[in-house]
């Protein structure tokens, strides 16, 4: 079975179903109320979670919504990063996830040989962020690079589709947020990030957002934030009134 690598609604829907089944642990002593966090990718399905939870899980209470460097308009996080070769390299990933899960060839974004390379970064090389890769990636992103230099996924079809489906929509869910974001990060835009919130603050959510200052970049992201970010799920279990800092990001 294919990663569905950032596809919104079916991580969104997987959520869901392991909070109903841990209801079916008498040990776990769970309620119907939960919250989410996550962080990169499972902040991506945080925000889906948030999206799709009054929809596909009437039965449960979601209280709120966290979510540490994650990606949001798709397009613009793939090609917004400052590293030109984690572009590369999570462009290989994505488009790879996607074609294996939807059924669409690699040959749209250019060569044989480059949906080929593009197959192999992806099915050769898992990477420890932080860590020297190995050569033969190195090399690979590289040409990659050069290879995607005027490839742009927000005007070619399917990508461009499938990109705007599985961005989660800025908008007032019901429940408050909380969204962490270090400045320096390379892989999620801080940008990308920061746009977002300002459309979700547009449409009247509560919102909470923590400026993350450490050097760890986004591979740190949820430790970097997890003090507030507990504190803040505990208040609302505690049914306090979500903060807002809307006014002044």
């Amino acid at each position: 079975q294919p990663q569905p690598y950032l596809i919104g609604g079916s991580a969104a829907r997987s959520v869901l179903d392991a909070v109903r089944a841990s209801r079916a642990i008498p040990e776990a002593g769970a309620s119907n109320r939960f919250a989410v966090w996550g962080e990169s990718q499972g902040g991506h399905a945080s925000l889906w979670t948030g999206q799709l939870a009054k929809q596909y899980a009437p039965d449960l209470n979601l209280m709120g919504v966290a979510a540490a460097a994650p990606p949001t308009d798709l397009i613009d996080n793939l090609t917004g990063g400052t590293d030109p070769s984690i572009r590369a390299f999570m462009t290989a990933f994505t488009a790879h996830s996607w074609s294996q899960h939807f059924g669409f060839s690699l040959r749209t974004l250019g060569s044989k040989s480059t949906g080929e390379l593009i197959d192999r970064l992806a099915r050769n090389n898992c990477v420890t962020l932080g860590a020297k890769p190995r050569l033969g990636t190195i090399v690979g992103v590289a040409v990659l690079r050069a290879r995607l230099k005027n490839v742009d996924l927000g005007r070619i079809s399917p990508w461009k589709d499938i990109a705007r489906d599985n961005s989660p929509t800025p908008r007032d869910y019901g429940v408050p947020f909380l969204i962490a974001q270090n400045d320096a990060d390379v892989i999620v835009a801080p940008s990308v990030t920061k746009e977002f919130v300002h459309k979700l603050c547009r449409t009247g959510a509560r919102l909470r957002y923590i400026s993350i200052n450490s050097t760890g970049g986004h591979p740190t992201s949820a430790a970097d934030s997890a003090e507030a970010t507990l504190d803040w799920i505990d208040a609302r279990f505690a049914g306090e009134r979500a903060p807002s800092d809307c006014g002044g990001i």
